[in-house]
């Protein structure tokens, strides 16, 4: 399936393929206070529909994630990373995608504030 999603505003919007079955509630300080859903998918899977240049990026502690945020209004619909194995990995805010039933899957919590 494919998916739409955006920032507020839509100055960063994409798609992205793959059947979402679950959303990461992770507890790190970053994560716990923008409130992300995550879903987690191979990088090849989101295709932005605006220019990259558009999104801003924060990266924190180990600078191993790069938060991709919408500098004018201020939302954060993916993340860009690694898995352990080294694969480019992109993590989906649920709450930017376009027509998405958040209560239709579980949501895992995840201890980022640990690691």
């Amino acid at each position: 399936m494919t998916y739409r999603g955006s920032c507020h505003c839509g100055r960063v919007a994409f798609e992205v393929d793959g059947t979402v079955d679950l959303a990461l509630s992770c507890n790190c300080s970053i994560c716990q206070r923008k409130g992300a859903l995550l879903w987690f998918v191979p990088r090849e899977k989101l295709r932005l529909l605006t220019p990259d240049a558009n999104a801003s990026t924060y990266t924190f502690n180990r600078h191993a994630i790069r938060h991709r945020f919408c500098p004018a209004c201020g939302i954060h619909p993916y993340g860009e990373g690694t898995d352990p194995n080294g694969a480019s990995m992109a993590a989906i805010n649920l709450r930017c995608l376009e027509d998405f039933d958040l209560a239709s899957i579980p949501v895992t919590p995840y201890d980022g504030r640990s690691r």
